[in-house]
């Protein structure tokens, strides 16, 4: 599933038109100036202390953790876990049962949703990324490679020769990434747009339409495993409903739906908001694409600078303190909530020269991404590799194909959702 683009290397993005945010004393994620600059309003928090007392989304006190040091810390220290549950002496995840209870998930399927792979520590969460982890080596998803050139080259002879503005948002940043999780996964095609549908509904929070989605994804995907019971097919979910025939104890019946509910929304959701983003970010830096137009060997290195510059999350799920820890200079106790800030730490100055400004000839200092836009540590996101080969080939392809690609408007619609950095819709001229 982040800092937005702006008009040139050396400026703050114009694309919003909200002033900058002056965070308040006690932070707030659902702070609508917060949602709306999280660049900014997060960044002004970084620099006031590394690690500030706030307010979690259902209103209890949090901590928020805004410098890279210290975010990395939370996200691969095991005294912090992603389970209230996994805190001594705790039986409930009473928070994140709170919020699925506000949002409108029926109690009866809210389990789907709320003890999913993601939610998970230890040995459980170990067991759980083993059975699914062999689909995105690096390899298997080389191997993918020539699919995903496939599907993206479709996109855009269906977009092709279009005399009005399209929604890039729509019409290719959302139908890449889905059709190729789909295919993996094994949703067959007449049900995907079911899936977009539904996944939009939890996505965007929309009231009303969240307690009908999920129950109708749930159902779906009981259907599914059921079929592929009677007739295995050559996806993954024929290896997880095999894997469940065979040893229960591994997979229960419960996981394999909370799995393929999980990998299908977010094997899709964050991919699509990457190359909206990243689309957005290089048409408003015209230097940048040049660059990447001269010499398309960088495609790669600039797909991780734009994941730290405009990646589509701005928060990482929430941990809880396991036992008293001292980090940034203060106390957080056994069992605090504790909310680390990707996009803050993505732009910190003591991580990045000139940080604010996107350069995609910016490489990491030492080994590894240099950014943690796709986390890091026990929970690091399983399809990343597959996620930046999908962000390389539709951003290479679509700027190929159409040298004068231009935004055909300036009035850009934000989605509002707290922890979340992604465009309603993007309109651009095919020239």
């Amino acid at each position: 599933m982040s800092a937005e683009p702006g008009a040139g290397p050396e400026m703050e993005p114009p694309m919003t038109a909200t002033p900058p945010v002056v965070p308040n004393i006690v932070p707030n994620i659902m702070d609508p100036g917060l949602i709306a600059d999280p660049a900014g309003g997060y960044g002004q928090l970084r620099e006031r202390a590394p690690v500030v007392r706030g307010t979690a989304p259902d209103g209890s006190p949090a901590w928020f953790v805004t410098r890279q040091a210290d975010v990395r810390t939370v996200l691969s220290d095991p005294r912090f876990v992603n389970s209230a549950r996994s805190v001594p002496g705790v039986e409930a995840d009473s928070v994140r049962d709170k919020m699925i209870e506000q949002v409108g998930i029926p109690a009866d399927i809210a389990h789907y949703f709320a003890d999913s792979i993601l939610d998970s520590d230890g040995e459980d969460h170990s067991r759980l990324r083993k059975l699914v982890s062999r689909a995105f080596t690096v390899r298997r998803v080389g191997a993918l490679r020539p699919r995903v050139e496939e599907i993206t080259a479709g996109l855009l002879d269906r977009m092709a020769g279009s005399a009005e503005p399209v929604d890039l948002v729509a019409g290719y940043a959302y139908p890449l990434p889905i059709t190729v999780i789909c295919e993996l996964v094994g949703v067959a095609e007449e049900d995907r747009p079911a899936w977009h549908r539904w996944s939009t509904a939890m996505m965007r929070m929309q009231p009303g339409a969240i307690a009908p989605a999920a129950r109708e994804m749930v159902d779906h995907v009981h259907e599914q495993i059921a079929r592929r019971h009677a007739e295995p097919a050559d996806d993954l979910l024929s290896a997880l409903v095999q894997v469940q025939e065979e040893d229960g104890d591994r997979l229960s019946a419960d996981e394999l739906v909370t799995m393929v509910i999980t990998l299908v929304i977010a094997g899709h959701e964050t991919t699509a908001h990457l190359i909206g983003n990243a689309t957005l970010a290089l048409l408003t830096h015209p230097d940048q694409l040049a660059l990447l137009r001269a010499d398309p060997s960088r495609w790669p290195g600039a797909v991780h600078e734009l994941m730290r510059w405009c990646g589509p999350v701005s928060i990482a799920r929430m941990r809880y303190a396991a036992e008293d820890v001292e980090l940034g200079g203060v106390t957080i106790r056994r069992g605090e909530i504790v909310q680390p800030v990707l996009v803050s730490a993505n732009r910190d100055p003591r991580e990045y020269p000139d940080a604010d400004r996107l350069d995609v000839m910016r490489r990491p200092a030492g080994r590894g991404e240099g950014h943690v836009g796709f986390g890091h540590g026990f929970h690091y996101c399983l399809g990343a590799a597959l996620a930046r080969q999908e962000g390389e080939v539709a951003l290479r392809a679509l700027v190929e194909r159409y040298p004068r690609l231009a935004l055909a408007s300036d009035e850009l619609e934000w989605v509002q959702v707290p922890g979340m950095r992604r465009l309603a819709r993007l309109p651009v001229r095919l020239r």
